[in-house]
């Protein structure tokens, strides 16, 4: 079959593609996917340059999100049959619970093989099925980005009807975000430095835009725009170059959900998180219970992803350039 592999972790020039590497089958308990579209996250950049904390293992095939059909199943499967379309778990041994370091040692696209092949078999347990309403290529979106979205606002920021939440950006996490937000009735301040992906948030449903290049102290515009009091809630994907202004934005006794660090690392103070007792929580991913939560609102809601663009299989160097550069709004996709 056709598949991906990293052969070197130096970045997207060691992502090679093998013609001839060997077909899985399905064996006790799993099923075989016909892969239809992947879709890519900022840790896959991560796990090509080699600089995932995770690490990887050696010629891993990439990207922890796809959607695709089931093509066969081994003896003992249950909850699938040949003919369904189903996503992957990003966390394949997370089904339910409390996060635990058992639950999260087997991810896909960087510990065990990803989703940028043309076949994947997957144990039954790690796997769901797809949003009636979605195409392959939406639903390849939802595995990472919409799971961190939905764990963050709901799961733990538990987020409700007339709450504020601050987003930063408009990668794939914070658009889920906005749409999940909106789902739940609150209102929406979002930060981005281009004025025409801040109009683009608007017509999401975003009640409050700022510029942060023109306006660098964006906290204090935040301040303003909440009468002094702060937001409820931040959707945090900066990093150490965002979380103090992320914190100084944040209310007495709101919450920070911790996504990612795009702006590096760094020491924070703190201080202003214990002065204002703020919640400060990390956030990885979610358990396929929280998968299938939010695929059940997704369905009632007959939400749509944000899809930035899609890129045919053999674009898949294209396709990483295009989330390097920056320059996308919402998520870019894979199409096999």
């Amino acid at each position: 079959m056709n598949a991906y592999e990293i052969k070197k972790a130096t970045g997207i020039e060691g992502i090679v593609l093998n013609s001839g590497r060997a077909e899985p089958e399905a064996g006790h308990g799993e099923i075989k996917i016909r892969v239809r579209a992947t879709s890519l996250n900022y840790r896959d950049l991560l796990v090509a340059k080699g600089t995932y904390r995770g690490g990887s293992k050696p010629s891993v095939i990439p990207l922890s999100d796809g959607a695709g059909d089931v093509i066969d199943v081994g003896p003992g499967v249950s909850r699938f049959k040949v003919g369904d379309r189903v996503l992957g778990a990003f966390f394949q041994g997370w089904t339910a619970g409390a996060i635990t370091t058992e639950a999260t040692t087997r991810s896909l696209g960087s510990s065990i093989d990803g989703m940028l092949a043309e076949y994947v078999v997957l144990p039954e347990f790690g796997v769901i099925r797809v949003p009636s309403h979605m195409t392959d290529e939406q639903a390849a979106t939802l595995p990472c980005a919409g799971l961190t979205a939905w764990n963050a606002m709901v799961e733990v920021g538990r987020i409700k009807a007339g709450e504020t939440v601050l987003l930063l950006g408009t990668g794939g996490v914070s658009l889920f975000a906005l749409q999940f937000a909106k789902l739940h009735g609150a209102r929406v301040v979002l930060t981005s430095s281009s004025d025409a992906k801040l109009a683009l948030a608007k017509s999401l449903g975003a009640d409050d835009v700022i510029n942060y290049r023109d306006t660098p102290d964006w906290d204090k515009a935040v301040s303003i725009l909440t009468d002094g009091r702060g937001v409820d809630m931040v959707v945090e994907v900066g990093g150490p170059g965002t979380l103090e202004r992320s914190i100084r934005s944040t209310r007495v006794g709101g919450t920070i959900a911790m996504i990612g660090v795009v702006s590096g690392t760094g020491q924070i103070d703190p201080q202003p998180l214990i002065s204002r007792a703020i919640r400060l929580q990390g956030i990885r991913v979610g358990s396929l219970a929280m998968f299938r939560a939010m695929n059940a609102t997704i369905t009632k809601a007959a939400l749509i992803p944000v899809i930035d663009r899609v890129f045919p299989f053999e674009k898949v160097h294209d396709a990483y350039a295009r989330l390097i550069g920056g320059a996308h709004f919402g998520k870019v996709v894979i199409t096999l």
